[in-house]
């Protein structure tokens, strides 16, 4: 079932294998991506879909070191770079903006982070000075929550004219819009906070108002419900998801990207709820192909496959034909150069064995 074709709105995909969003910190000038991720990508163009790293929307929005972003003219014609890559090799890709909330450092961005409200993230976070504690982030007022919308909303737009597919709104792994729907991150006390309807505010404007800039049909967006990732509490999560999906149902997005880290009860939930197209990453899945085969007969209509695809570039085929995969270098995974990024093989096959 795997290999069998998808249409996802306009968009024909020759398998259900989704390249999982993973960040790779090589976006070294400026937050532009180089030839070097340009070519990354494409190598990678077989997979049913590719969905980016996160992209930050806003300078405020970066959280890590070295990540890429949607908000100048020059990162737009580095991802124009990117995006005709892909395409000349047969993929398809969306961009997955990512504003990291309170998952941030002075020492990435010259400035606090911002979040729903000033409630420090427990841990620490790499910096140019080695890890660092996460500091106290400053609390969005009304008019920057909606200002916040707007940058996310801009980028998508800069997104489309940077020739990709679509993009993916980042509401998982305890970042802004997961922040915004947790019960210790956010205690704010106006119409973006407190109840279950406050606090999923911001996630339904924010996919409602991108989706009138670019159509629904190029929106997707990703959740982790009850996944406590970044020092998030989500006790109410198997009341908070069912809202939030029900009301994200009524705006027509292409997909639905679930991390499957909420139970059985809740996933099958969210599975019944969602009219559309539902993608399941699994981080709990080892074998690629078990992983796949699992969720695809569960109900899911893609499967999002993470480290298998850093390291496989030619992952769908390596499964296809059941061959032996390249284990991930986990040193390699954030920063460096191509050692661990482009030079991974690709399976070399005579031409009647494909």
């Amino acid at each position: 079932m795997m290999f069998r074709s998808y249409e996802l709105g306009s968009l024909h995909l020759p398998n259900r294998l989704a390249m999982a969003p993973m960040t790779r910190s090589r976006s070294y000038v400026a937050g532009i991506p180089s030839s070097l991720t340009a070519l990354y990508y494409a190598q990678r163009a077989s997979a049913g879909l590719i969905i980016t790293g996160g992209v930050q929307p806003s300078a405020a929005g970066k959280g890590y070191m070295d990540t890429p972003g949607l908000h100048t003219d020059e990162q737009v014609a580095g991802w124009c770079e990117v995006t005709d890559a892909v395409h000349a090799a047969g993929g398809r890709i969306f961009a997955q903006i990512m504003h990291a909330g309170r998952i941030g450092h002075p020492g990435n961005t010259g400035a606090l982070p911002v979040a729903p409200s000033a409630v420090r993230a427990a841990g620490q976070i790499f910096t140019p000075d080695g890890p660092q504690d996460h500091p106290v982030p400053v609390e969005l007022s009304t008019a920057e929550v909606e200002e916040t919308t707007r940058d996310f909303v801009r980028a998508a737009r800069l997104a489309i004219d940077a020739g990709f597919d679509g993009v993916e709104l980042h509401g998982a792994n305890g970042y802004l819009i997961h922040q915004f729907l947790s019960q210790n991150a956010n205690l704010r006390d106006d119409r973006y906070g407190g109840t279950v309807a406050g606090r999923i505010r911001f996630a339904v404007e924010t996919a409602e108002a991108v989706a009138a800039e670019i159509g629904g049909h190029r929106v997707g967006i990703r959740l982790s419900p009850a996944n406590g990732v970044n020092d998030l509490v989500e006790d109410d999560a198997h009341e908070l998801y069912p809202a939030l999906v029900s009301e994200l149902a009524r705006l027509d997005l292409v997909y639905l990207h679930m991390v499957a880290a909420g139970g059985d009860e809740l996933s099958r939930r969210i599975r019944d709820l969602w009219p559309a197209t539902l993608v399941v990453n699994d981080p709990a899945g080892v074998d690629p192909a078990v992983t796949a085969a699992k969720w695809l007969e569960w109900g899911a209509d893609l499967v999002a496959l993470g480290r298998a695809f850093l390291a496989n570039p030619d992952l769908p085929l390596r499964l296809r034909l059941g061959a032996p995969l390249n284990e991930s270098d986990t040193a390699s995974y954030f920063g460096g150069d191509h050692r661990g990024y482009t030079d991974y093989p690709a399976l070399a096959l005579h031409p009647s064995a494909v």
